[in-house]
Parts: C-alpha cells; sequence; structure tokens
C-alpha cells in the first residue's frame, strides 16, 4: 500500500468507511481510549479539529482496548462518552487493535511507515498519533505522550503544502 486512502475502516455504526473519502485532506490518526491517563488528549485533538478543519485538517479517532482494557466500552459508549465529555465531532471508528496478530491492515501500515522509537513498529499505548500529508503518505509520528497543540506547526506545515 502506498498511501492511507487504499484503506477501509468501520464507522462506530459498523458501516464501512473508505479511507479515500479523506483524500486530499490532512490527517491526524490517533488511537482512542475512554479510561487513559492521556484520554483529556481528546479535548487537544477536538481543538485541532476546530482550528484546522476548514483548513483541510481532520483527525480520525480509533478506539483500542489493547492497553490496559481502557476502552471496554461497545461503539455506543463510545460514541456517547466522546460526544457528551469531549464534544468531539471528528469521525471516531469502531474499537480496533493496533499490535499484534490482529492488528487492522491500517495500523501494520501505519507503524510499517513510522516505526517508533529504536526502530520499534508496535505502537506501544493509547494516543500514539500519526500526521499524514494530504497525498496520504505518512509525514510523522508521535508519542502518547505529546499533547495535540504540540502538533501545531506541523500541522500548519502540512496544510501550506498543496496536495
Amino acid at each position: 500500500m502506498s498511501n492511507v486512502y487504499q484503506f477501509e475502516a468501520s464507522s462506530l455504526a459498523g458501516l464501512p468507511v473508505p479511507l479515500s473519502q479523506f483524500s486530499g485532506k490532512v490527517l491526524l490518526i490517533v488511537n482512542t481510549a475512554s479510561e487513559c491517563g492521556f484520554t483529556p488528549q481528546y479535548a487537544g485533538l477536538q481543538a485541532l479539529q476546530d482550528q484546522y478543519a476548514a483548513s483541510g485538517l481532520e483527525v480520525l479517532g480509533f478506539p483500542c482496548n489493547q492497553f490496559g482494557k481502557q476502552e471496554p466500552g461497545d461503539a455506543a459508549q463510545i460514541g456517547q462518552f466522546c460526544e457528551s465529555r469531549f464534544h468531539v465531532t471528528f469521525p471516531m471508528f469502531g474499537k480496533i487493535d493496533v499490535k499484534g496478530d490482529n492488528a487492522h491492515p491500517l495500523y501494520r501500515w501505519l507503524t510499517s511507515e513510522k516505526p517508533g522509537v529504536l526502530g520499534l513498529e508496535a505502537i506501544k499505548w493509547n494516543f500514539t498519533k500519526f500526521l499524514l500529508r494530504r497525498n496520504g503518505t505518512v509525514f510523522k509520528r508521535y508519542a502518547p505522550t505529546t499533547k495535540p497543540e504540540d502538533i501545531k506547526r506541523d500541522i500548519e506545515t502540512l496544510l501550506a503544502e498543496s496536495a
């Protein structure tokens, strides 16, 4: 696979979503969890969405229960939590695995394109972030400890590039 637009994922409602529908946008893809110490980052992710959506940014959230079982809810509970607690308007997808034998193909691709620390591909925790260019290629990977607001300069750089 050469870009993110060749993948498909399920929405929280269970419907297939071809990622090609985000073609031409700068994407921030994040594996999320509702009961994690980093969960307050939802507010920062939504702030990025609010600030840059009109310029072409789309945040995409992928709930995952692989780290400390911190996303135990079903799709309805995840959606309700994100909406009521953080007023999330960016697309949230169905719960997936982001590492291991059952990792979603999207995450296999993301981690092979941008390995983490020491060249290790595996996602280590919730709220690992991948920033993608408008052409669907991976620009940078960020640790869970990287706050959404600390990614603004990179987002602005990519938004200024043409598709």
